[in-house]
């Protein structure tokens, strides 16, 4: 568990300095603040910070076998580690330490490449070979943990779990690429097959890159996939009691560690279905931990199962926050509940290591009301005759009414964006449009869901959820805001046995009556609270539209001077414009404000466009409160 880094020359092996190894990996500092370690050999370096959450002694990395011809540096949990080590101990394996670190690299000397199919947890790893004089870059099947690669100008390729990881080698040079702020503005984030800086690839999730010295390095390759095309034809009594046994047992399998996990609840049907079952193995109370929670839905859940709860009802006012997540993120990350990940991060991380969240749940089991919306729309589609499709898709259409004229991709892409295409394009200047040579962030959206082969359209728009949204923004933001704390955070209900039984799952187990996560609810009703289970989506509203109007006034727009301003490629005109009506209370465009201001606070470190922020610069967000001194504040990133 940490933050890993490395250099590795596939051409021919160029000496590689520790020193330079170790300057990537202690950017990395706080996703591993308790040890640290760097290995090189002919044309190989791999270092690593280390979270400690199992075998504190044995577990330091990067690690070596016994006999030297392997090394790994891993960030990340095998939650079934002792599983696959009995296995392989029946082979004639044994084993130095009780790390989950050394069993895969015994997996790997076993079974190469397809270790990963026995493996059950969230990591990103690098591991070389000797014998084939091969760096293998792995990652896990959801994208819980991140990966980053990039090749130097000499040649070599680096890599690191994050970007200011690769920033740190002297020969890295970021240039903004101009696709990957389409997509940023469309979403709110960079998708992962995506990166703000050119030249930077993010390993997909679910899979591996396999590079042989003396060849040319080949694409990721994909080793595992969501599967949606065969619904089960089983009873909903028979489907519950098999997701109970899941969800019973991938909670489990994540509380082994040296020190008990604790939880983030939110009173949501999630995150009590986590608690329910960690309440149910433990031996102690569970430590939960709740923010902003006004109908007081997590205080029912910690009562009903007696946990040791920590609650933070103070106003949602972290606007000075904004500096610490543009250092938790590099790239920019425009979703405002990064702020209450950070806030409920920090809450934990004073009493656990280890906390569980909820998150994926609702991708899984169609929990979202984009999710009924569209299944709404797919419905009213079918009854409308073609050619009335094809007059309604006209451009002066309500939006609505537009939708039955599309193809449905197209209206489900567009129900993921902040701000549709047309909208978009009217703030760019015609230069950064001709940069985008015919990009769309929306078709990768679309894409996806084709690629999805099930004649279910629900299942289709789930599918590219968890191809896109889930890797891109979700975890992302678990992780980021997570790990800038130090603190490791695991989400039970993306196990992948559970993800394969959602796939199962027929349409009408997901949403029926208009309610989505219908199976989770049913399965769960003798186990949670009622209020829980009948409780609405209702997430917690971050009120930025009036801080556009209030202490963040004088930052809507593009300053003159400002990175944006430098960077040239928006109308600052149009952008004024639309800062204006926000202000004077004519329109809301507080959400595209603040991801224009987390946007300028990116460009401003990755690239040093512009002129420092004169907000950025005097506020500085400690997760104990008060302001923090820049240089505080940086080292806390």
């Amino acid at each position: 568990m940490g933050g890993i880094a490395g250099i590795f020359h596939p051409d021919v092996p160029k000496p590689v300095g520790a020193g330079r190894v170790r300057a990537m990996a202690d950017m990395l500092a706080h996703r591993g603040p308790d040890d640290s370690g760097v290995w090189t050999a002919p044309g190989i370096g791999l270092a690593h910070r280390r979270l400690a959450v199992v075998d504190p002694e044995g577990g330091r990395q990067p690690m070596l076998t016994p006999d030297g011809r392997a090394a790994i540096s891993f960030d990340g949990a095998i939650y079934n580690f002792r599983e696959v080590r009995a296995e392989l101990e029946a082979k004639g394996f044994a084993f130095r330490t009780d790390s989950d670190s050394e069993v895969i690299l015994a997996a790997w000397r076993q079974w190469g490449p397809k270790c990963l199919q026995r493996f059950n947890g969230s990591f990103a790893f690098a591991l070389y070979d000797l014998g084939s004089d091969s760096l293998f870059l792995a990652r896990d099947r959801l994208g819980v943990k991140p990966l980053l690669y990039s090749r130097l100008a000499d040649g070599a390729l680096v890599f690191a779990s994050e970007l200011k990881g690769l920033l740190a080698h002297p020969l890295f040079r970021a240039q903004p690429d101009p696709r990957a702020l389409e997509d940023y503005l469309a979403f709110g984030y960079v998708p992962d097959d995506a990166s703000i800086v050119a030249g930077v690839t993010k390993l997909p999730a679910a899979h591996f890159l396999h590079i042989r010295r003396g060849r040319a390095v080949p694409r990721p390759v994909r080793w595992w996939d969501a599967d949606f095309t065969t619904p089960s034809k089983a009873s909903a009594s028979s489907l519950g009691h098999e997701l109970v046994d899941l969800l019973r047992a991938s909670v489990r399998s994540r509380m082994i560690s040296d020190l008990p996990p604790g939880a983030f609840l939110a009173g949501d049907l999630n995150s009590a279905a986590l608690v329910a079952f960690m309440a149910e193995a433990s031996r102690s109370a569970v430590e939960t931990c709740s923010i902003a929670d006004p109908s007081a839905a997590a205080q029912i859940v910690a009562d009903r199962f007696a946990t040791s709860h920590r609650a933070d009802h103070g106003p949602l006012d972290d606007f000075r926050m904004l500096d610490a997540l543009i250092d938790a993120f590099d790239e920019p990350f425009g979703d405002p509940s990064a702020i209450i990940s950070y806030r409920i991060a920090a809450l934990a991380r004073g009493r656990v290591t280890t906390a569980f969240s909820g998150e994926g749940g609702e991708e899984l089991f169609a929990g979202h009301r984009r999710y009924r919306t569209y299944a709404a729309k797919v419905r009213a589609r079918g009854l409308v005759p073609a050619r009335v499709r094809s007059a309604a898709a006209q451009p002066r259409s309500p939006q609505f009414v537009q939708a039955l004229g599309r193809p449905m991709e197209e209206s489900y892409a567009d129900a993921l964006a902040v701000m549709r295409g047309p909208r978009r394009a009217r703030l760019y200047r015609p230069e950064f449009t001709a940069m985008l040579q015919g990009h769309r962030a929306e078709d990768r959206v679309v894409r996806s869901m084709q690629e999805a082969r099930s004649a279910d359209p629900l299942s289709r728009a789930q599918y590219a959820d968890l191809r896109i949204l889930l890797p891109g923004s979700v975890l992302a933001r678990l992780d980021r805001t997570g790990m800038a704390l130090g603190l490791d955070t695991r989400v039970p209900l993306l196990d992948h046995r559970l993800v394969e039984f959602a796939g199962r799952l027929p349409a009408k187990m997901r949403v029926r009556g208009g309610t989505g996560e219908w199976l989770m609810r049913k399965a769960l009703e003798r186990r949670l609270p009622r209020e829980t289970l009948t409780r609405a989506d209702t997430p917690v509203m971050i009120p930025i539209a009036a801080w556009f109007r209030g202490p963040l006034a004088e930052h809507a727009g593009v300053a003159r001077g400002s990175a944006l301003a430098e960077l040239g490629w928006l109308d600052e005109a149009a952008i004024a414009r639309l800062a204006a009506d926000h202000r004077a209370g004519k329109a809301d465009h507080g959400r595209f404000l603040w991801q224009l201001l987390m946007l300028e606070g990116s460009l401003q470190r990755l690239f040093g466009l512009g002129r420092s922020s004169s907000y950025t610069a005097s506020t500085k967000y400690s997760p104990s409160g008060g302001a923090l001194k820049p240089s505080a504040a940086r080292s806390r990133a």
